[in-house]
């Protein structure tokens, strides 16, 4: 039997049938997002990976590469924190962060541990990326850290083990070049402990080494 002329395939007609729907779905879901009043996942960050930093060193510098341009003197303090959990990823921190009624990831800034990012990929979070106030710091001083700290987060649990020494050789390159450029001294590079009442980086961070190799890195 022939064809009609001008007649749709049967398997094109199905095509077009599930391709409406996917397009429905989509528009219903962020419909539904507008109506609940309920914030977008922001993972819109970008990964600089450890293998990339090892063979150029330079490549550190790639994060102030910013889609809002950092101001002199808007960045005034670091806060380090630590995940608490071994496993983590920017999109499993940033589901945490949600759960808590924050909008996005809180942190500028997130090293991996090889546990769900490999061991000192760090993660430019949209928060840096768009020059925006954090949301990580706790305590009495929590809002101003919040609004001129950065904060960096360490995949990992601090209160139970060591972080590996490539995070911490990572964690030294970039806060020495964020407070390098940025003109942050030493003295206002923090553990959340230092600023709250927290057992956050926890006491396996070893802050001796970390800070020697910081001031090496300066």
């Amino acid at each position: 039997m022939s064809r009609k002329a001008g007649a749709i395939p049967l398997a094109s007609r199905a095509r077009n049938v599930w391709v409406a729907l996917l397009l429905s779905m989509t528009t219903v879901g962020g419909l539904l997002w507008v109506l609940q009043g309920a914030p977008a996942p922001r993972l819109d960050g970008l990964s600089l990976p450890a293998a990339v930093a090892a063979a150029r060193p330079s490549a550190i510098e790639t994060v102030f590469r910013t889609r809002a341009p950092a101001q002199p003197g808007r960045w005034q303090a670091i806060v380090i924190h630590h995940s608490g959990s071994p496993f983590g990823t920017a999109s499993t921190i940033e589901a945490q962060h949600r759960a808590m009624n924050l909008q996005g990831l809180g942190h500028h800034f997130i090293v991996g541990n090889g546990s769900g990012m490999d061991d000192g990929d760090i993660h430019v979070g949209y928060r840096w990326l768009d020059q925006l106030p954090g949301a990580h710091a706790g305590g009495p001083r929590g809002d101003w850290l919040n609004r001129n700290a950065i904060g960096i987060c360490l995949v990992g649990d601090g209160r139970k083990r060591a972080f590996t020494d490539q995070q911490v050789r990572r964690l030294a390159q970039l806060v020495g070049e964020l407070s390098q450029r940025l003109d942050i001294p030493a003295s206002r590079v923090y553990l959340h402990s230092d600023v709250a009442e927290t057992d956050d980086p926890g006491r396996f961070f070893p802050e001796a080494a970390f800070r020697e190799q910081l001031g090496r890195w300066r």
